[in-house]
Order: C-alpha cells, then structure tokens, then sequence
C-alpha cells in the first residue's frame, strides 16, 4: 500500500445548500507530518455531513515508511450532541494495517473539556470480542495574534501505547500556519523514542 502524503494540514466547512438547507460537509487533516527520529510519515483526518443534530462522522489515521502502512484505520460513526459541549458517536472502525485486517464496534464521545480542552473518548469491541480503550486530548495556548503552542496526548489500550507530543506552529494567515514540534511515543514491544517532527495547517 502506497500513499503520496504532503506535510499539510487543511479544513473546509461549508453549506451544502443545493442538497439540504441545514445540512454541512466539514473536513479536517489535523495531523500530516514527518517524524525525524521514526523516518516516517503520520497522517491523522476527519470530516463529517450532517446538521446540528445529526452527523456521520469518518476519522482516519495512520503511519508509513518507505512507502509503506505501518498502521491504518478508517471509522465510520453516527453523532448526536448530548450538550452544548459534547457528542456522543457510535459507529465501526476498521483497521487495514498491521495485519490481519480486522473490524471493531464504536462507541465513544467528543467534545470540548473545561478549559477547552478538545477531547475524543472511544471504546471498541473487535469482531473476536476483544476491548480496547483510546483517549487523545489537546489544546491550542495562542502565545501571540499568529504563534500557538499545542500540548497533545494520546493514550491507547489495544495495543498498550502512549503518546506525548508538543508542536508550535505560526499562522502566516489563518488559512495557513506551518508548525515544527517534538513527539515521544511509547508503544508495547518496542523501544521508547522521542522525534522533531515538521508539517503545515492549512484551512480553507
């Protein structure tokens, strides 16, 4: 599996009028960068249609080297608001790599935390009846009108992993704001590392 990956990051919302007059596309790439000390390549986006009320959600992830997928996954979820903060979001996740290929049950809740703090919360239950848990929580300190510093965790039950990562990034316009940061990743079975990192938001 081949992917041709760009250190960017990009957003668009928009009406879809024609379609429906409450209805919205929304598509994030949070996260495309190049991890220095892994010689890799990470990839984390979302999107979703839908309303106020009712959402379908995808959000996919992963990491390649040498034009490889290390890791994979694509979820597909529904999403409903049960406050003015948080979304409650039930769907399947599928993961292509490493293999073999395998499908989970979804269920979690998104949302900003006090502080605004941005905070996604999923189990999964796999086909073969295994549980496994995810947490990621982050959040934009603006230092100045353009320099924003963002502190990011990720934790993960299945398998056992854990991720510290902090990225500065400068907003050359709004639309645009490349970002250099560090990242310290400890994952079961393997060594512990820490890496620079570099890549670009941009939205639209």
């Amino acid at each position: 599996m081949k992917f041709h990956v760009f250190a960017a990051c990009f957003t668009l919302s928009l009406p879809l009028e024609s379609i429906a007059q409450d209805r919205f596309l929304f598509f994030q790439a949070d996260r495309l960068e190049y991890l220095e000390q892994a010689e890799s390549w990470l990839w984390d986006m979302q999107g979703w249609y839908g309303s106020d009320e009712h959402k379908f959600w995808w959000k996919t992830e992963g990491e390649m080297s040498d034009g490889n997928a290390e890791e994979a996954e694509l979820q597909l979820l529904y999403s409903k608001p049960v406050s003015a903060f948080w979304d409650l979001q039930f769907g399947i996740r599928h993961d292509f790599e490493p293999g073999p290929s395998e499908s989970h049950v979804v269920a979690g809740l998104q949302g900003l935390a006090p502080q605004w703090f941005e905070v996604d919360l999923a189990v999964f239950v796999s086909e073969n009846g295994d549980f496994s848990a995810r947490v990621e929580a982050e959040y934009d300190l603006r230092l100045t009108q353009r320099l924003i510093l963002q502190p990011r965790a990720e934790f993960d039950t299945g398998p056992e992993s854990v991720e510290l990562g902090l990225r500065l990034r400068y907003e050359i316009r709004r639309e645009i704001a490349p970002y250099i940061g560090i990242s310290w990743q400890d994952r079961a079975g393997q060594d512990d590392f820490s890496s620079f990192l570099v890549g670009a938001r941009l939205w639209f």
